[in-house]
């Protein structure tokens, strides 16, 4: 499913995103404070990470209660453990 079409289904609260190129190739993995703000701004281009890999598909969300504790979750998501959990 795209990425603009799961907009609507998505929580406003801080939550840690792995996002997948539609080719598989390229996972961006992220951390906010408001995921439906930031899914728009992926699926617009604003982000220069993944504006040239667009469309997206939302691979994997993990919502917190707080942004520290979502900003806690993208180191995990790069590292080596995190890589093979995905």
């Amino acid at each position: 499913m795209s990425l603009n079409d799961l907009i609507p289904e998505l929580e406003s609260r801080p939550a840690g995103y792995v996002l997948l190129s539609a080719d598989g190739t390229y996972r961006y993995k992220g951390s906010c404070r408001n995921l439906v703000r930031r899914m728009q701004d992926h699926h617009a281009g604003r982000v220069s990470k993944t504006k040239n890999r667009r469309p997206l598909s939302l691979l994997h969300i993990k919502y917190f209660d707080d942004y520290t504790e979502a900003r806690r979750q993208e180191p995990y998501f790069k590292s080596g453990t995190g890589r093979a959990w995905l």
